[in-house]
């Protein structure tokens, strides 16, 4: 049987009522006496009813993550600053995972707001879904992180999508580049929407046309980056280079180009959205290093901030990427050059 407050007060030789002063830090309460409760607290094992608790003093100290996608490494970093912000500030931190269901996203937001979390962190799964809307309402403050909510205000931290993507692009298009596969997420997400307009605005800088064969989107996951990429290696003439909008997409489109036998940059330049965290072979290619940990920690410090002061005007934090180059990419030319003596490998997939 678990052990009760009117137990501790027994132990203790005190009433139920001073118990509890005791337990929130309230005032007019001897040392003496707090020492006795506590005392009887660890004795017995009392553990606090955090929900009734935050019902009393209508402030729970327990914030809610709710990310899209747990496989997806990108995140790994993010969570750790929140949760390391978090720590520092007296709160503890929930972790859910919306696995881009917007369904499992509304059943995680419904428990959240039941349980009358402090405030949310959360990677919205799709634009046009407006599950956070039942958190507003409950008076819970949300933070939306990676990817934007259009038409909520609410405090935002995510990178420059569009100038990331138009730099990477532009770097192939210096290369001599001119048909340049997109393995991009869904447009109905604001990340692959900006990273298709960073991809189109730097062809149109160069003077170049889109090809609208070599542009594909979809699910945000490594077996649609992999589908993705067969199916522009099956055009009747494949791209020269391959711009992948997320980690997971790379992930599939690099196993794509491997099963094809092309080498990378050798036989097919690749430029990416995130490092990938391992792989088992060395790759030369240009990535968008995105600050990881700093989105988390100012995500988790916007929502802080919110929860000291609720009616301050809504934020929204753009952060850098870094591009990363590793090693020059194969021009072009050098690419045809070399795939000119075997260029049916990847269409005959």
């Amino acid at each position: 049987m678990s052990v009760r407050i009117k137990d501790v007060a027994r132990y203790a030789g005190v009433s139920s009522a001073t118990v509890s002063r005791v337990l929130t830090k309230k005032p007019h309460v001897s040392q003496a006496v707090r020492e006795r409760v506590m005392s009887a607290v660890q004795t017995l094992g009392y553990q606090p009813n955090r929900v009734a608790r935050s019902l009393r003093v209508q402030r729970s100290s327990v914030l809610g993550l709710i990310i899209s996608d747990i496989q997806n490494s990108f995140f790994t970093a993010m969570v750790r600053a929140v949760e390391d912000v978090a720590y520092r500030h007296g709160y503890a931190v929930v972790l859910c995972n919306s696995d881009e269901d917007p369904r499992k996203e509304r059943l995680y937001i419904d428990l959240l707001s039941a349980e009358r979390v402090a405030g949310v962190v959360l990677t919205p799964a799709k634009e046009g879904v407006t599950a956070c809307d039942a958190l507003l309402k409950a008076g819970i403050p949300v933070v939306a992180v990676d990817r934007r909510v259009p038409g909520l205000d609410i405090d935002t931290v995510c990178t420059d999508n569009i100038a990331a993507a138009a730099e990477l692009v532009g770097h192939l298009v210096r290369q001599g580049h001119r048909r340049i596969g997109a393995v991009l997420s869904d447009l109905e997400i604001t990340t692959g929407r900006e990273r298709f307009e960073g991809y189109r605005r730097a062809l149109e800088i160069a003077n170049l046309p889109i090809h609208e064969e070599l542009v594909l989107t979809g699910e945000p996951f490594e077996r649609e980056g992999y589908r993705m990429t067969r199916l522009l290696l099956g055009r009747s003439e494949r791209p020269t280079a391959l711009f992948t909008g997320s980690k997971l997409l790379t992930k599939g489109a690099l196993r794509a180009l491997y099963e094809a036998g092309l080498r990378v940059p050798q036989d097919i330049a690749v430029v990416a959205f995130d490092e990938l965290d391992w792989m088992p072979f060395n790759l030369d290619m240009v990535v968008a290093a995105q600050p990881t940990y700093a989105i988390g920690e100012t995500a988790a410090r916007l929502l802080l901030e919110r929860l000291r002061d609720p009616s301050k005007p809504a934020q929204t934090v753009t952060l850098p990427s870094e591009l990363r180059i590793n090693r020059s990419l194969a021009s072009a030319k050098e690419i045809k050059e070399r795939s000119s003596k075997n260029w049916g490998v990847a269409s005959a997939l």
